[in-house]
């Protein structure tokens, strides 16, 4: 009997796209890296669109300058889908609120709730901090009254509003309908992975 050997991928190795956005992160130029490394900006360019295969001595080159471990271009990509009929609820404090989480218990750089609040649904009356850098919140339907230490804020389907992060505040649904809304929490401001 013959030994039967794995055969190569037909599929391209797609390293580009990895390479150019780790470069752009870092504000640097083609004619930067090129500088850096020795490499031509054209060879770079090529390489960033996936036009030609560096060799491994050129791709650990640009792995340094970009300061990008070289095993990270062969990892395959962190995507998990949550349906919102298998989002785990959650509770934020509030009340007359169902709150479902929509990002993985252990995705610690954004947190995503959805938020259904009954009539009559608060924040609570006193003004609250997020222990995070940026909170914002989306009006999917209906409306919602933002309190903050200056103030009320009114926001009507399809408003956004952005608020500092650990910033004071609060919020109600003072309606007789229904209003469902989306905060975005960066960094998310607990992980349930502990």
């Amino acid at each position: 009997m013959r030994a039967v050997h794995p055969t190569p991928s037909g599929t391209p190795l797609a390293i580009g796209a990895k390479l150019r956005s780790t470069r752009l992160a870092q504000s640097l130029t083609i004619a930067d890296v090129a500088t850096a490394t020795g490499l031509s900006t054209g060879f770079i360019s090529r390489v960033e669109r996936d036009e030609t295969s560096p060799s491994v001595t050129s791709l650990v080159t640009l792995c340094q300058v970009l300061s990008l471990p070289l095993g990270s271009l062969f990892e395959a990509p962190e995507n998990e889908v949550i349906a919102l009929a298998d989002a785990p609820f959650i509770n934020m404090g509030g009340s007359n609120a169902i709150e479902r989480l929509l990002t993985p218990r252990g995705e610690s750089r954004v947190q995503v709730l959805r938020s259904r609040l009954e009539p009559g649904a608060t924040g609570g009356l006193e003004l609250y901090t997020i222990n995070c850098d940026v909170e914002i919140v989306h009006v999917l339907s209906g409306s919602l009254h933002v309190r903050l230490v200056t103030g009320t804020v009114e926001l009507a389907t399809g408003d956004t509003m952005t608020l500092a992060g650990r910033e004071p505040h609060s919020w109600d649904n003072g309606t007789d309908a229904v209003t469902e809304i989306i905060w975005t929490i960066v960094p998310a401001a607990w992980s349930g992975s502990s």
